[in-house]
C-alpha cells in the first residue's frame, strides 16, 4: 500500500513537471505571410511560396514553402518544405515554469493541427531552450515530436523507419543549471592533536 501510494506522488509530480506545448496556441488564429498563393477552395488545399512565415500564438513556421489543407472538422494540416538550401523551421512555447521553448528544422516538416504532432524529415534537428541556452539537441534523419506529451522519437532514416546501415542520430544533453557547483580547493589535512606540526 505504501509503495502504490509512492508511485502515485511520483507519476504525479512527474505530470506537474511536464512541460506541454503552449495550451492557449491551439485556440488562436492563424496567420499567414508570403509572395504567392494558389488556393483551391473546393479541394480546401492552400498553396504558399516565397518566404512563407505561419504563426499562431507563440508557434512560428517558416519554409520557402508551404501547403494547408483543412479537414471537413477544421483541423490544419501543414508541409513545409525546404527550398534553396533553406530548410524549413518551427519554434513553440512550452508550458510550464520559466521562459521555455522547443525548435526545429528540417528539410520537410509536417505539422497536424487535430494531433499537434511534428514529424520533420531528412537533416532534422530539435532543441529544447531555457531562455536563450541550448538545454539539449538532437539530430537525426527523422524526428517525430508529441507537442502535447513532449514526447520525441528519432529514425535513422528520412522514411521514418530506423533501417539497418541507416544513419546514425546524435543526442547532446546539457548539464542541469542546477548541478553547476564552483569548485573549491581540497581542505588540507588536519594535523593530528597527539602529533607535533612538521619541523618542531
Amino acid at each position: 500500500m505504501k509503495m502504490s501510494k509512492l508511485m502515485l506522488s511520483a507519476a504525479l509530480l512527474l505530470a506537474a513537471f511536464a512541460a506541454q506545448a503552449e495550451k492557449a496556441d491551439s485556440s488562436k488564429p492563424t496567420q499567414i505571410t508570403f509572395d504567392q498563393l494558389d488556393a483551391d477552395d473546393v479541394k480546401q488545399i492552400k498553396t504558399f511560396t516565397g518566404n512563407v512565415v505561419l504563426t499562431r500564438g507563440t508557434l512560428l513556421m517558416k519554409s520557402p514553402k508551404a501547403v494547408v489543407t483543412e479537414d471537413p472538422e477544421g483541423y490544419q494540416y501543414v508541409v513545409l518544405n525546404s527550398g534553396g538550401g533553406v530548410q524549413a523551421t518551427f519554434r513553440q512555447k512550452l508550458d510550464g515554469a520559466g521562459d521555455q521553448w522547443v525548435e526545429g528544422q528540417a528539410d520537410r516538416i509536417e505539422y497536424d493541427g487535430k494531433t499537434e504532432l511534428v514529424k520533420l524529415f531528412s537533416k532534422a534537428q530539435i532543441k529544447k531552450l531555457e531562455g536563450s541556452k541550448n538545454a539539449s539537441q538532437v539530430d537525426g534523419e527523422f524526428i517525430s515530436y508529441d507537442s502535447r506529451k513532449e514526447f520525441f522519437a528519432v529514425k535513422n532514416s528520412p522514411s521514418g523507419d530506423s533501417k539497418p546501415g541507416g544513419g546514425r542520430s546524435t543526442m547532446v544533453i546539457q548539464p542541469s543549471s542546477k548541478l553547476a557547483v564552483p569548485a573549491t580547493a581540497p581542505a588540507a589535512p588536519a594535523t593530528p592533536s597527539n602529533q607535533p606540526a612538521p619541523g618542531k
